[in-house]
């Protein structure tokens, strides 16, 4: 059985918590800032976790399941 090869775009998407969840940064913080409020682009600073109903796919793409 040949090994499982990890999806390249997610293993610099994703990155998982000592407790087995998934990060994520947030979308629309790249560029057009300058339409966007301060508080908008603040709270898109902050690390997200992935939704559970996501997480088998993603770990999937990670090769860990």
């Amino acid at each position: 059985m040949p090994k499982i090869k990890t999806n390249s775009g997610a293993k610099k998407r994703f990155a998982l918590t000592g407790s087995g969840k998934i990060k994520r940064k947030h979308a629309f913080k790249s560029h057009i800032l300058t339409k966007k409020t301060k508080k908008q682009k603040r709270n898109l600073t902050h690390v997200g976790l992935v939704a559970k109903v996501d997480a088998s796919n993603v770990k999937a793409l990670l090769g860990l399941k």
